[in-house]
């Protein structure tokens, strides 16, 4: 009579809480990752491209418009015509166009009135917004904007790439205000100074035409503030598209 072999018993795997909970942990990084590349990259392109298509048809709208009105004979009663002020807009209305060709020949963003986060910065069809105590295109004084750096289609993460010189173009329902830039400043988010019609200098009274651009710096942060101070240059009838931007407002060729 054969006695039975005694069957080998494997011993089980103990099932550790350390490796259960090491390995839920890095799913956790895993996904926290996948959730940043998607709102830091993904997100800000789509927004991004949503706040340029806005613009650009916001663009085209006002040029059309213009073309379908005759062209203004130029006043040649004066040595030098003042530009044009539009009315004050409404809270939240989109009024103007910004194109800056260094941040890129695609670049173009809906200016809207206040600078409300939610309503203006964070909209998929603005993401600049106008400092409402401040002038208005062509003003004397200082016409002041924001827009975030970082986050909501990084509007002006590339803003301290700006060279002196380089050129930034408004347009309006009425035409196109070319300012150029001067200079940065960093400044304390406090420093509310950088808005007054003449800048750091409470009580001035101003003689200039002035763009002011504020954003926070550095990009990802909102530790101080960076400003662009920009000078205005000339001003062009609505249908006198700049040559610099024609490409960009689709006018080229």
């Amino acid at each position: 009579m054969t006695t039975p072999r005694a069957r080998t018993r494997r011993p089980h795997r103990r099932t550790s809480v350390l490796g259960v909970l090491g390995e839920l942990l890095i799913t956790a990084g895993v996904l926290v990752l996948l959730f940043l590349g998607w709102q830091i990259w993904w997100n800000n392109l789509v927004t991004s491209g949503q706040q340029s298509s806005a613009a650009a048809q916001q663009s085209q709208k006002w040029i059309d418009d213009a073309l379908k009105a005759p062209k203004p004979a130029p006043d040649t009663t004066t040595a030098q015509v003042d530009p044009p002020v539009i009315a004050k807009p409404a809270p939240y209305e989109a009024f103007a166009v910004l194109y800056i060709p260094r941040l890129g020949p695609d670049w173009k963003r809906t200016i809207r009135q206040t600078v409300d986060t939610e309503r203006v910065l964070n909209s998929y069809t603005a993401g600049v917004g106008h400092y409402i105590d401040t002038q208005l295109p062509g003003q004397v004084g200082n016409f002041a904007v924001a827009g975030h750096d970082s986050g909501w289609g990084n509007t002006f993460i590339d803003l301290s790439k700006l060279h002196i010189g380089d050129r930034i173009y408004v347009q309006t329902k009425d035409g196109w205000y070319t300012y150029t830039f001067r200079n940065f400043e960093f400044v304390q988010p406090s420093a509310v100074g950088v808005l007054l019609p003449v800048p750091r200098h409470p009580g001035a009274q101003p003689v200039e035409r002035l763009m002011t651009i504020t954003t926070c710096n550095p990009p990802f942060h909102a530790g101080e503030r960076l400003i662009a101070y920009n000078a205005f240059q000339s001003f062009a009838p609505p249908q006198d598209v700049p040559s610099e931007i024609a490409a960009a407002v689709g006018q080229g060729g």
